[in-house]
């Protein structure tokens, strides 16, 4: 299994904000440099049953991409929450997964109120998990 680490700021930006949103799934971005993993882009859910279903807001897509570019970054991960169900891709997910080098985020609310984050590669219909590291802050 492959591993990345992403930056305690960004997991618990990402925990926050599946927190907040306990009732619908929260999607977005996080971009990359040439130094790693460097920031979230949150974008609007527009899916019609947002508590079993994301669909990034494709303005607030197009504008998070702007702003990777003009920074430098590139789209690094795609992330979404399940309110109540494992941090597991959905089938719907496999099938709506465009960008294949890009790794994919879950969180989980989870059954019992504990949150979890899981991480995979989706290459068609494969499905790689990939373990998920803490990295403690540098300067930037």
């Amino acid at each position: 299994m492959n591993a990345v680490r992403l930056p305690r700021a960004i997991v618990n930006q990402l925990l926050h904000l599946a927190q907040k949103s306990p009732d619908e799934e929260i999607c977005g971005l996080i971009s990359r440099d040439s130094r790693g993993f460097r920031q979230c882009y949150p974008v609007p859910n527009q899916a019609g049953d947002k508590k079993r279903f994301f669909a990034l807001d494709p303005k607030a897509q197009i504008d998070a991409m702007r702003s990777m570019r003009s920074h430098g970054e590139e789209l690094a991960a795609i992330y979404h929450s399940h309110p109540d169900s494992p941090p597991l891709p959905s089938l719907a997910d496999v099938e709506q997964h465009e960008y294949p080098g890009v790794l994919y985020l879950i969180i989980s609310l989870g059954t019992k109120g504990v949150l979890e984050m899981r991480g995979f590669h989706i290459r068609g219909p494969a499905i790689e998990e990939i373990a998920i590291g803490l990295q403690e802050e540098s300067t930037r």
